[in-house]
């Protein structure tokens, strides 16, 4: 399972954040503040000394509670993180933050089901708030993709299935590097509890509820043509229609992500043609064999691709992509270029090579 990604958000300016902060006293502004800016620096000990101190005397300040909330999350506490918030909900049911911030920490414990039903919690006491909306879609996604592992498990040749677990883990690599909770500004507004994923920029925020199970469109019948004039030509079909050769590759090539992605070997080799070319000239079984030993080393491994671009010349195609590929110790994108003929009726690659 791909690891939850936090990043920082923008201030949240609607009514239900002004009500935290009227609840908080003017004369405590100053004190809050100080807090804040401790947060946003680093100084997280610093600022739970403070925060304790401030709480000792308005132990049912919700601004400030809230703020010793996050500072437990950066601390790595969650479990008196969770207290926090659990409790905030308890006290103040119509705040929808306290919610959002119990399912971060939640989805980053992997316990999608609780992230699912807090997150809820937070729409159903504010339905335009649309971070917990934004966020409930990435948890979506994040279920999708264990049931598709699941179903991988009990079938790995499940060609559907893999296809979408790559749409979904190609939607999710997008997101970035890891980040943490969002800090506090320095002013005593509360902070934006965090967004578990940023959305591509190129798409809204909403492009998160990926339509990964959505069934396919049919597709438009043929029109009519009067009698008087000549029969109309075919249109041509759309690039990824059936048969066509650009969907063929696209989905060998999407069902190689997936296999590199999930560490499933047998798979990823597969996609290579028996003449492939290796890069350095070595024999195909000394290349298999580092292949093997590189791809089953510890960790997770996250493969995606965008800007595909498809040149197909009869049975053989030259294939151009951005690849992203993140392990644990290492993140890079490359362009990279596939040579790929049509061995038995499958696309398969031939050679490979980094570059435009």
């Amino acid at each position: 399972m791909t690891k939850i990604r936090l990043t920082a958000s923008r201030l949240l300016t609607s009514a239900v954040s002004v009500a935290l902060l009227a609840l908080a006293p003017v004369v405590h502004a100053d004190a809050l503040q100080d807090i804040s800016k401790q947060i946003k620096q680093g100084q997280y000990p610093q600022a739970l000394e403070q925060v304790d101190k401030y709480l000792a005397g308005k132990p049912k300040d919700a601004q400030g509670r809230f703020l010793k909330g996050i500072v437990l999350t950066e601390m790595n506490k969650p479990n008196e993180a969770i207290a926090v918030f659990s409790k905030l909900t308890e006290d103040y049911p119509e705040l929808p933050e306290p919610y959002n911030n119990l399912a971060v920490i939640y989805a980053q414990q992997k316990q999608y089901d609780k992230a699912k039903q807090a997150l809820e919690m937070a729409i159903r006491t504010h339905p335009s708030y649309a971070t917990a909306h934004e966020n409930l879609g990435d948890i979506y996604a994040r279920l999708a993709s264990q049931a598709y592992d699941r179903a991988l498990q009990i079938d790995s040749s499940n060609s559907s299935a893999q296809n979408k677990l790559a749409l979904i883990r190609d939607l999710m690599s997008t997101a970035g590097r890891p980040g943490k909770i969002t800090k506090p500004i320095t002013d005593a507004r509360p902070v934006e509890p965090v967004k578990l994923a940023e959305a591509p920029k190129s798409a809204p925020a909403t492009a998160v509820a990926v339509p990964v199970a959505a069934a396919p469109v049919a597709a438009a019948p043929a029109p009519v043509v009067a009698p008087a004039k000549p029969a109309e030509a075919p249109r041509p079909a759309p690039a990824k229609a059936a048969g066509d050769a650009n969907a063929e590759i696209t989905n060998a090539l999407d069902l190689w992500v997936a296999a590199w992605s999930r560490k499933d070997v047998k798979a990823y080799l597969a996609a290579y043609a028996r003449d492939f070319k290796t890069p350095a000239g070595e024999s195909r079984s000394a290349w298999d064999a580092e292949r093997q030993k590189r791809i089953s080393k510890p960790g997770a491994i996250q493969v995606s691709y965008e800007n595909l671009r498809i040149s197909v010349d009869g049975d053989k195609a030259t294939v151009k992509f951005r690849q992203h590929y993140k392990s644990a110790s290492l993140k890079t994108s490359s362009n990279k270029v596939l040579l790929m003929g049509k061995r038995d009726g499958k696309w398969q690659i031939l050679q490979e090579r980094i570059g435009s």
